[in-house]
């Protein structure tokens, strides 16, 4: 029986949860569309939807709550915060934002123009959506590695580096703002990236006179696995890690509600001058002034706290252990997933599990609401409907090369009991995966589709 060493924290407050019957989960999956995005959360028994702001804070970070400075211009919450970001991350310029989406929107603001290409790893959700808002094009140059979920591969995030130098050349440095790197790779399993490939990737974008930004949601864990896996770098702290991987960028975006602990707050830094007056100037816009960024004062003191939290390695150890005992159950129920598992959720290869249900009839989706179903639990269908999109010069459809439902793991909120009953419960749905059938789409918008999209059994 797999097992992890005990948590590095003690429970002090606790919020009830409680599993409704299955006829009420029918009925309330029929009625969200079956879409898991829009149940309600008090019918959800366990809550594996993301890991994004669900997290559970620490008593320093409520003790930070309390003393949040609210002014709106200058407060001294901004500056905890400035300290922190400059410490850990280096760069000349931040702002805070109300989230790692929001960071998006105004890089790609400032820096997409229409037929623009921005290279990465794997862009997820947001990204991909809001460069492809300002009419430019994603486009993922992650190892081949990545796509094959029984590879051991250690760092399946990293960018495939002649493919990315293959189509600068191709498409040329001119029409490329920006390029980027997502650590860890969430949209291919929350898989890490090496520091050989940071550094290689930043010579090559720097090469073309191409500006290089992280994607940093998950930084933290991203460096604990470097110093668990790539030589040279067992003696190294996680923060020491961070800094020299982030000595490499010119910049970053992240979402804080990941890495920082925190139920709300993002943040966008970087070194050039010229730029950032013009991230300032749209900020403004967008968000509120420079030194709240749609955040209240409170939220930034907590994320101030949380970005050292998120670094500590008993923390980091925890983290990574919990992922990988889950992991470890499931494998004993004979379901194929990412391997090695990521830092924060196990991503469950819906593909294999179905092979049955095509693409167009969305296995990630099925198994999703089957989860539901069975056991009261809410995942994240990473497959066709998440990433599915026409080709933008013959509208053909495109669809990933994996179908995986993401069994995100919310930062010190499960136990061990928890994990052990998703587990079991993904064995109930294996048993009669062959019997389950696809959906088709009722409604579904052009961008950001899981979100609010609307599904009925085929």
């Amino acid at each position: 029986m797999p097992t992890y060493d005990p948590e590095p924290f003690r429970i002090k407050v606790v919020e009830p949860i409680k599993l409704i019957s299955p006829d009420k989960r029918r009925t309330a999956i029929a009625n969200a569309g079956y879409n898991v995005f829009t149940l309600r959360a008090e019918d959800i028994f366990i809550d594996l939807l993301t890991d994004s702001g669900t997290g559970a804070m620490s008593h320093h970070q409520w003790a930070a709550l309390m003393e949040g400075d609210e002014s709106y211009a200058g407060a001294r919450s901004y500056f905890e915060l400035k300290k922190a970001v400059e410490d850990i991350f280096g760069f000349k310029h931040f702002v805070p934002t109300h989230q790692g989406r929001a960071a998006e929107n105004i890089i790609a603001a400032v820096l997409v123009k229409h037929g623009n290409h921005i290279p990465s790893n794997m862009h997820f959700d947001t990204t991909d959506a809001n460069i492809r808002a300002r009419g430019g094009r994603p486009v993922n140059l992650v190892i081949e590695e990545a796509f094959d979920p029984a590879n051991p591969h250690p760092f399946k995030g990293n960018m495939d580096i002649e493919k990315l130098q293959a189509f600068i050349e191709q498409t040329g440095p001119q029409n490329i703002p920006m390029g980027m790197i997502t650590i860890t790779n969430n949209a291919g399993g929350g898989q890490p990236v090496s520091m050989e490939n940071i550094k290689a990737v930043a010579t090559l974008y720097h090469s073309y006179g191409i500006p290089f930004f992280i994607d940093a949601a998950r930084y933290a864990e991203n460096a604990y696995f470097i110093k668990l896996r790539e030589p040279g770098y067992a003696n190294h702290t996680p923060i020491e890690i961070a800094r020299e991987m982030f000595s490499c960028a010119d910049g970053f975006c992240m979402s804080a509600k990941k890495d920082a602990i925190v139920n709300i707050g993002g943040l966008l830094a970087l070194n050039d001058d010229v730029t950032f007056q013009r991230i300032s100037n749209e900020l403004i816009l967008r968000e509120g002034f420079v030194s709240y960024g749609g955040l209240a004062g409170r939220d930034l003191s907590a994320m101030a706290v949380g970005l050292y939290e998120g670094l500590d390695e008993d923390y980091l150890a925890y983290r990574l252990n919990q992922t990988a005992y889950l992991a470890g159950l499931i494998r004993e129920q004979g379901i194929g997933l990412i391997e090695p598992p990521g830092g924060h959720a196990i991503y469950v290869d819906a593909g294999s599990l179905l092979p049955h249900i095509p693409h167009a009839e969305f296995p990630g989706q099925v198994l999703a609401v089957e989860m539901y179903l069975e056991g009261g639990i809410r995942t994240c269908e990473i497959g066709s409907v998440m990433f599915a999109h026409p080709h933008p010069d013959t509208g053909e459809i495109i669809y990933p090369k994996l179908e995986l439902v993401r069994l995100a793991i919310p930062r010190r909120v499960y136990t061990q009991s928890h994990l052990s009953y998703v587990a079991e419960t993904l064995g109930k749905i294996a048993q009669r995966a062959k019997k389950l059938k696809g959906y088709r789409f009722t409604y579904a918008p052009e961008l950001l589709r899981h979100f609010t999209a609307r599904f009925e059994p085929i």
